[in-house]
């Protein structure tokens, strides 16, 4: 089964999960979301395989949390996917999927639940 990693190479973070999967010998494909950004649809998958609601996923401080108001909890989760799908750069990185699981590498050891 073959792991996808959403990946921001500017984030230590992230970094740090792709030097992880690397040493650890894990085929990886590194979907680099800011250059190739996610539509709705595979942004939902990823939060059904997360199992966690869109607002669990926003990095809340980004400038464009703020200046688009996300903290207002009136928003339904389309509103915050739409918000994800139109600024990347709002969803926490790094992201390790595999089948239908995936985990959010804060810190970057949740990676290895998903390792075989």
């Amino acid at each position: 089964m073959t792991y996808t990693l959403l990946h921001n190479p500017r984030c230590s973070k992230s970094r740090a999960a792709l030097e992880l999967l690397q040493t650890r010998g894990v085929d990886v494909e590194v979907v680099r979301y800011l250059d190739t950004p996610l539509d709705a649809d595979a942004l939902r998958t990823i939060l059904r395989r997360l199992d966690i609601a869109p607002r669990a996923l926003l990095r809340t401080g980004e400038a464009v949390y703020r200046e688009l108001g996300l903290n207002n909890e009136a928003l339904d989760d389309g509103a915050i996917v739409d918000a994800m799908v139109r600024h990347p750069e709002l969803i926490e990185r790094p992201i390790l999927v595999r089948g239908e699981r995936a985990v959010i590498g804060r810190p970057t050891e949740r990676l290895l639940h998903l390792l075989d």
